[in-house]
């Protein structure tokens, strides 16, 4: 069995620790072991323990290439979406890979999962069963579900037929995010909420591309994947199909889309610097800033600071915050990259159209920023913590704490920690933004190479 993880969404029900780079599954705020852990470290962790990995593929888009490499290291496989297009495409481009590039046969069971449900390792161990469950119905897809707990439109419902002798159940159809109403109803037809998993053979979905004129070399269909449809898996496939058979999983399962559900198993009412008093029952705190907040005598609530904003929220509404943030657009204030990670401290647009942008950036022991140049703005680097490494055009010197590091608009430049290195960049320019990066190496090996060949060519 192959599987394909899905790693997408923008996060917007966990604002403001969440923003475009930085989606739900990648928050650290999962208590394991008094260690913060993420919901995809958990998952991979998961997948790891049962010796699934090998056999896994990350389906994900530009913009969280670096996080998911700071979060599980850089050897984790990934299927990098030229675009957002939505599950199917993403799908669709990951089993073509499978076929065309990993050279998996077209009878191969695929399973396809989402990066963070919230579930014990019992679920993971269950994915099998789901190719027992093709293979002995001949159905042309398996799902797995849950029992509803209540009626919710956010979730897929699948209504059961008719039961066999085997562990899995026929289908009768698929509804995709009914209205409450409908939601009611489905559920008093015994329907079970869609986990997100979905099993079928390679060829099936090999067979759906064909048929939609769309080709089947992951090479080819990544230069048109700008023409695939933006449509959901569900939609577009689960919806249509009259063959399919659900997998009940009994035990416990989670969505921590919000902050109401994802404070419930947090394992900790308090992360970062602050207070909650006593009389603040069941009340979370959340602080990624560098200043404490304190919180007094408030229930049933979340309190999140981060660099993005600041959310004060009772839980039962915190679930609206993805309907009061649309249209308000902001650059993320947080990122974390393959080597480390930033935090913007200030951005001042003048009103001449000059900008000032400041960061902290910190970048892990033995990793290092690209070797790159920029043709709207210039920087100062100032080291404050650390020892390491800085190529500067053509050559390459030791940095040390104190160290002001100049680099005017053009100038190629890049910089390797030898110890975990800390510095603060003050960028000046017309346009701040990271398309302004032409990246010339991105291993350090390679900037010693480019500039020992200059050497030795002097």
């Amino acid at each position: 069995m192959e599987l394909i993880l899905l790693s997408g969404g923008s996060g917007k029900r966990l604002w403001p620790l969440s923003n475009d780079s930085r989606s739900k599954q990648f928050l650290k705020v999962l208590n394991s072991n008094n260690y913060l852990e993420s919901m995809v470290q958990r998952v991979w962790g998961q997948l790891e323990e049962l010796q699934l990995t090998k056999s896994t593929v990350i389906a994900t888009s530009k913009s969280q290439v670096d996080i998911i490499h700071n979060q599980l290291g850089n050897d984790v496989p990934l299927i990098i979406e030229p675009e957002r297009r939505d599950t199917f495409p993403a799908i669709a481009l990951a089993a073509s890979y499978l076929y065309s590039v990993k050279g998996v046969n077209q009878n191969e069971v695929v399973t396809v999962l989402p990066v963070d449900p919230y579930v014990d390792i019992s679920f993971f161990k269950k994915i099998k069963k789901l190719e027992e469950a093709l293979n002995t119905s001949n159905a042309n897809l398996a799902l797995m579900g849950v029992s509803p707990t209540y009626p919710s439109e956010n979730y897929g419902y699948i209504v059961p037929k008719y039961n066999q002798k085997h562990n899995f159940i026929v289908v009768d159809y698929f509804k995709e995010k009914p209205s409450n109403e409908e939601a009611r109803k489905l559920i008093k037809q015994n329907a079970f909420w869609n986990c997100g998993v979905f099993a079928f053979k390679l060829e099936y979905i090999m067979s759906l591309l064909t048929n939609k004129g769309l080709p089947i070399q992951y090479k080819e269909l990544v230069k048109n994947y700008h023409t695939l449809e933006k449509v959901s898996f569900d939609y577009a496939v689960v919806e249509k199909e009259k063959n399919i058979v659900v997998f009940p999983f009994r035990g416990d399962w989670k969505d921590l889309g919000t902050w109401e559900t994802l404070t419930e198993e947090m394992g900790t009412n308090k992360i970062g610097k602050g207070i909650i008093s006593d009389s603040s029952t069941n009340t979370h705190l959340v602080n990624e800033l560098d200043i404490p907040v304190t919180v007094l005598g408030i229930k049933d609530a979340v309190v999140v600071a981060s660099p993005d904003g600041i959310l004060v929220a009772d839980k039962a509404e915190s679930p609206k915050i993805k309907e009061i943030q649309k249209g308000f657009d902001q650059r993320p204030m947080y990122e974390e990259r393959r080597w480390g990670w930033y935090k913007v401290l200030d951005h001042t647009i003048f009103e001449e159209g000059n900008e000032v942008l400041t960061k902290k950036i910190v970048v892990k022991a033995g990793h290092n920023i690209s070797y790159q140049k920029h043709y709207a703005r210039s920087e100062v680097w100032t080291i404050i913590r650390g020892e390491g490494e800085f190529a500067f055009n053509g050559k390459i010197k030791s940095v040390k704490p104190g160290d002001v590091l100049v680099i005017p608009v053009e100038s190629e430049h890049g910089i390797k920690a030898n110890t975990d290195l800390e510095f603060i960049e003050v960028q000046t320019g017309s346009q701040l933004i990271e398309e302004d990066i032409v990246r010339i190496f991105m291993t350090w090996e390679e900037v010693e190479d480019y500039i020992n060949s200059i050497i030795s060519f002097n």
